[in-house]
């Protein structure tokens, strides 16, 4: 992460806009120097493909003999797939969960299946959730529950538009579920509680960590461990990472958009950039920005950048999330009434 997150906030939003007005090359066709094909990512990936672009292209030069373009663009990951849903010419989408990208297929954009087209679930890396506190953590947080005590402010995401903002709310749930034996009248309490003390709710988990850092506002930032860990490199002196007792397996989810490729003409191309991500060169990178790399030799090499002995639930613990969703974040279920309060 760089210290100009600003304007990458700023430059996501104009390649947003590009993508809605940018029509795509194909493998006959596109950029006179090569091909194109844009990616529709979430907030928190923006410098991971900026590297990864740069390494798969010179890759396909070299392999194919081919120039690629790739347009970026990045925003809450719920954004990003209804913005695909209404027209942005998207090829591949890189999203922060599977039902993000569930709703583009149930748009008839993606074919059935697509979830096992690519290895492990089409997930090339995983993070989880922790807490991002001020240098010294003045407030002694140290784990969910100290999040609901009185004074603490706290920073976090929109479920309505943020995929990583869905991610923290069902760690959160996890451990107090756990903690009070499935009470359910308790756990609603305790995750009203921590409601009722965010203090700002952003579209994306950028702009949360916009708020936290650059802002100054609150106590903690419920955040992507990925986030917290470029934090941490750009502010050594100001940041520490707390790991709380639970948390989730988050998978981010990659596909090809069907519709848009097959249009484009790209549809070799996109799989050959989806699969690259499962490489080692690019399994180092994705480590060397943060995220988890699916490839366990070299998520273990990493053994010091992620915490690995962490106890994690995963959507599995939630039905899936399809059932997920319906139960927690669809109009009128338990987010919304829990926020009411």
């Amino acid at each position: 992460m760089k210290k100009n997150l600003k304007k990458l906030a700023v430059l996501g939003l104009s390649l947003a806009m590009a993508v809605g007005l940018t029509a795509c090359g194909g493998e006959g066709g596109g950029s006179s120097d090569g091909l194109k094909i844009t990616n529709v990512s979430y907030d928190p990936t923006r410098e991971l493909y900026a590297e990864y672009n740069e390494a798969f292209k010179k890759h396909y030069k070299e392999e194919k003999g081919k120039d690629v373009e790739i347009i970026q663009s990045h925003g809450g990951s719920g954004k990003q797939a209804r913005s695909v849903v209404e027209g942005a010419d998207a090829d591949v989408v890189t999203l922060a969960l599977e039902h993000d990208i569930t709703l583009i297929e149930e748009a008839g954009m993606i074919e059935p299946g697509w979830l096992s087209k690519f290895p492990l679930d089409s997930s090339p890396y995983t993070s989880t959730i922790v807490f991002l506190v001020r240098k010294g953590n003045p407030k002694n947080l140290k784990d969910w529950d100290s999040l609901i005590a009185d004074g603490v402010e706290v920073i976090t995401p929109d479920p309505k538009s943020s995929g990583g903002a869905m991610w923290n709310f069902l760690a959160a749930w996890q451990y107090i579920k756990e903690k009070s034996g499935d009470n359910e009248a308790e756990m609603k309490d305790f995750m009203s509680k921590l409601y009722g003390n965010v203090t700002v709710m952003d579209s994306g988990a950028r702009g949360a960590t916009t708020t936290f850092v650059e802002n100054g506002q609150g106590d903690v930032l419920i955040a992507w461990e990925n986030e917290a860990i470029n934090t941490l490199k750009e502010y050594p002196d100001d940041y520490e990472i707390v790991t709380p007792s639970i948390s989730i397996l988050a998978q981010p989810s990659v596909a090809i958009v069907d519709e848009n490729a097959k249009k484009d003409g790209v549809v070799d191309l996109c799989t050959d950039y989806l699969n690259y991500l499962y490489t080692d060169e690019a399994q180092e990178i994705i480590a060397k920005n943060g995220y988890r790399p699916s490839n366990q030799e070299i998520l273990n090499k990493y053994g010091d950048t992620f915490d690995l002995n962490v106890k994690l639930c995963t959507i599995q613990d939630f039905g899936g999330w399809n059932k997920a969703y319906e139960d927690f974040f669809a109009d009128g279920k338990i987010f919304d009434e829990i926020y009411a309060k």
